[in-house]
């Protein structure tokens, strides 16, 4: 499912031309407007508003693990004082003072080890000695707002927030009652298993049609030889659990590639409770007569709970249940149960038993295609007023149908209502703007888990890690790509909220406060999101830990720009505002720590200039050290990395930050809580135009740079080199040919167009003119699919950065990029100036490429 590369980065996002689901992150904006190395190892730290250098912060003490216990000690009962002065007689010891000396000093030694022993084994422990890197922003939580609370959490408790896997309901809760669908596919004539999304299953599309985000999805999963269409939908009518009823239809359908023969279909449906609670085999699964009680079971969040299946055709079930922890690996339990059998019996079928005790029951549905099945999920059964019966009927068969068929005009007028393209469009590009929009909501996750930090070993002496865990966290966020990075990346988040809060700002703002709600005690986000033992699964574990010196763009300003702007524009009705307002005032002091933290450990050696920690300068393997913190990765900078760089991007973000803090402030009219006069000379300074051209602005080219340390005479060579264990191999390695001098890097790119982008650039500039000339010169970066991200004339153009790192930010086309500078353009071409009319012809021409080839890519290949 590839066009041209339009993702979102992040480490070891591999170049593949256009992944679609990781596509529909950014492409829809378009049509309706109009990710790093492993860095020294530092840890920022903050006491209240002084800060120290991003240098030297990590903190020497780890934090010992266990319950809270007393932080002090009390004097031995046996001594005490008197009402004056004077000791109160020690009764034999006063006679002999050194005795008396030699006791206190051997007691202070035994509470000594006593406490050390207490500390160790978490009996006793002081909070304030746990390390700052691990310890939450002290200020009250977004998540607690009475707005994220009752109907609105209810509202959301349910839904298919596991995008890694084909098809996934659970819900907001960090123990859920989780549900899923495998499935057999066939590859070179092989079963294999359907399960988690990968693209090297080659299946010919898979993606949601529709999603609203709240309580409807319809998705189409095309194999080689079937199509199969899962639709979800909630309910609370009758209800009487919490977060209500829910239902999954399965559509499974033949292609008509078999020559009249009609093949079996086999599908996988599980139920799995991550808490551990037993699950109740219905007792009918043995003899599916259309109706069965698949399982059952009690929770204490939903009550009483049961789950079924009916279905008008004629189907073979079977089921086995386990009793394990885990859930990520359920996939390999059921082809090992289906090899055992096939050993035995030559049967392709679950083994119809069941472990003690089962948290996990999977339930093999067999028939010929096509069928249909229908699985109704209901809560809080409470007896004889439950009407048990009544709500199953309305989440099967006909009512079912007319319940999706509903739900669909509901997605179709809402997404007219939103976007009103119905007279700028036709019908191909509609179709894939719906599809783009469904696909952002169909991709948001729910995740709960620890991240693990980077702390050196040599600061935890009795730890065998260079890790410490941060505290237990839940995260409900969009992902950038359902095969390739299913878990939460901060800098793409502001770009998917671009889109999402046009559909529903209340979950935009849901998501941003779980993202705030992360932050540290020193104003820091972990950048990648690894949460539980399911996002794990996916990870190499290089890339698991994360280092508090990096930071990610803090791109979540651009939503709450949009977001102001919308206020100002009266865009939302008076209780719509008064929510964000609500959320902006106590979000502040959490985005004041944010900005800060910025302001103080990437900072450079000039003022008004920054740099983005994490890059290597000791790397012999990459041609260009990579910048993984910029999220631009392997994009040229300066070829030997040092504290002399300035990055002309992180400069523009940082102007971002300042002038939006600028506007909370003054729009809320909380100056007196935060610095309303920094933020205001912050922006103004990272706003000055003479200031930037003399940091970053080449006149030759007309360009603006990065600065630091750079030669252009470095080349990737193959050297042999002996391995530890003795053998001779041959690697690719990096070779520098001339010295490196502090100077601009010459590389025309996306990098150059963010003083553009920032609109820093005044209307009336020639420098604005050369930009636009830049950016319209079919030599340097124009395509007729969008602009590309380094100059077609830079010397790393396409270049691999490792011998297995393909050119990742050295070519292909990004489509948040395109965005960022389509709306630069369609600004500049609305203010006055003498190059509003170029701006204008410029950003007609580009917005046209860009969705021209978006929706003929996606309608070629059968998308929508």
């Amino acid at each position: 499912s590839t066009l041209s590369t339009f993702t979102s980065s992040d480490h070891g996002k591999s170049p593949n031309p256009i992944n679609v689901t990781t596509f529909y992150n950014y492409t829809f904006i378009v049509s309706i407007s109009i990710s790093e190395k492993f860095p020294s190892p530092n840890t920022p730290t903050m006491t209240g508003t002084s800060r120290r250098s991003a240098r030297g912060r990590i903190k020497s003490s780890s934090s010992p693990s266990g319950d809270e216990g007393s932080d002090s000690l009390r004097y031995p009962p046996t001594i005490r004082r008197g009402r004056g002065k004077e000791l109160v007689s020690i009764g034999a010891f006063k006679t002999n003072l050194k005795i008396l000396v030699a006791l206190i000093i051997l007691g202070i030694i035994v509470i000594y080890f006593v406490v050390n022993q207490l500390v160790s084994h978490g009996l006793l422990y002081d909070e304030s000695q746990k390390p700052r890197v691990i310890t939450p922003f002290p200020a009250p939580k977004l998540m607690d707002l009475s707005m994220f609370q009752g109907e609105h959490k209810e509202s959301l408790y349910w839904g298919t927030y596991r995008p890694h896997v084909y098809f996934g309901v659970r819900a907001r809760t960090p123990q859920s009652l989780v549900a899923g669908l495998m499935w057999l596919g066939v590859k070179d004539e092989m079963y294999v298993m359907r399960h988690f999304c990968e693209n090297s299953d080659d299946l010919s599309t898979f993606g949601w049609r529709e999603h609203n985000g709240r309580d409807f999805g319809r998705q189409e999963l095309v194999e080689n030889d079937m199509i199969l269409e899962t639709s979800f939908v909630k309910s609370k009518e009758g209800s009487l659990g919490y977060g209500g009823d829910w239902a999954v239809r399965i559509d499974v359908k033949d292609k008509g590639l078999n020559d009249g023969a009609k093949r079996s279909a086999h599908l996988f449906f599980y139920l799995a409770d991550e808490g551990g609670n037993v699950l109740n085999l219905g007792q009918d699964n043995l003899y599916f007569q259309g109706s069965s009680l698949l399982v059952s079971g009690s929770r204490e969040d939903v009550g009483d709970w049961q789950i079924h299946l009916k279905s008008q055709n004629q189907l073979e079930t079977h089921y086995s249940g386990f009793k394990t922890p885990h859930i990520y690996n359920l996939s390999d339990l059921v082809q090992q149960n289906l090899a055992l059998q096939a050993r035995k019996f030559g049967r392709l079928q679950l083994s119809d038993t069941s472990e003690d005790s089962s948290n996990i029951y999977i339930f093999q549905i067999s028939g010929r295609l096509p069928f249909t099945i229908d699985i109704p999920f209901v809560s809080g059964i409470k007896g004889e007023n439950s009407n048990v019966e009544k709500r199953l009927s309305s989440l099967t068969g006909l009512p079912l149908s007319d319940l999706l068929k509903k739900k669909h005009r509901e997605f179709d007028t809402k997404f007219e209502e939103c976007f009103n393209l119905s007279e700028k469009h036709d019908s191909e590009t509609l179709g894939v703007g719906k599809t783009a929009i469904a696909n952002m909501l169909g991709g948001i996750g729910y995740f709960y888990g620890q991240s693990k930090i980077y702390v050196p070993k040599s600061t935890q002496p009795e730890s065998q890690n260079n890790f410490l865990l941060y505290w237990p966290a839940e995260l409900y966020t969009a992902v950038p790509s359902r095969p390739f990075f299913p878990r939460g990346f901060l800098w793409d988040e502001g770009f998917h909220q671009l889109l999402i809060w046009r559909w529903d700002f209340r979950i935009t703002l849901d998501i941003v406060g779980h993202w705030l709600d992360l932050l540290n005690i020193d104003g820091w986000i972990p950048r990648e999101q690894i949460l539980g033992a399911e996002a794990l699964s996916k990870v190499p574990e290089e890339f698991v830990v994360q280092y508090p010196s990096n930071g990610n763009p803090p791109t979540l300003f651009l939503v709450i720009r949009d977001l102001i702007d919308a206020i100002r524009m009266e865009k939302f009705i008076a209780s719509e505002r008064d929510e964000v307002l609500s959320f902006l005032e106590r979000a502040s002091v959490r985005l004041d720590a944010w900005f800060q933290w910025f302001n103080t450990s990437q900072t450079g050696k000039e003022i008004g200039s920054y740099f983005w920690h994490g890059r290597d300068n000791k790397t012999t393997r990459e041609l260009n050290p990579k910048t993984l913190s910029s999220g631009l990765d392997d994009y040229p900078r300066a070829s030997h990395p040092s504290e002399d760089e300035r990055h002309v991007d992180l400069r523009c973000w940082m102007y971002l930050a300042a002038d939006c803090m600028h506007s909370i402030t003054e729009f809320l009219g909380i100056e007196d809580k935060l610095s309303k006069e920094d933020y205001n000379s912050t922006a103004k300074l990272l706003s000055n135009f003479n200031l930037l051209n003399q940091m970053h602005y080449d006149s030759d080219h007309g360009a603006y740079f990065d600065f630091g340390n750079h030669t252009e005479k470095v080349k990737l060579i193959w050297k042999e080199v002996i391995q530890e264990n003795g053998q001779l191999s041959r690697q690719l390695v990096r070779k520098t040919y001339g010295k490196p001098k502090l100077k601009l890097v010459p590389h025309v790119g996306y990098v150059s167009f963010f003083p553009f982008m920032s609109r820093i650039i005044p209307p009336d500039s020639p420098i604005l003119e050369k930009q636009l000339d830049l950016i319209s010169n079919r030599s340097i970066l124009w395509s007729d699919y969008g602009l590309v991200s380094l100059a077609k004339t830079s010397s790393i153009y396409m270049k691999r950065n490792t011998e297995h790192d393909a050119p990742y930010w050295r070519g292909p086309i990004w489509m948040n990029m395109n965005y960022m500078i389509l709306s630069s353009l369609h600004h500049y071409s609305k203010v006055d100036g003498p190059y509003s009319e170029k701006a204008r012809a410029i950003y007609t021409e580009l917005r046209s490429n860009l969705i021209r080839y978006i929706v003929h890519g996606i309608c070629d290949r059968g998308l929508v």
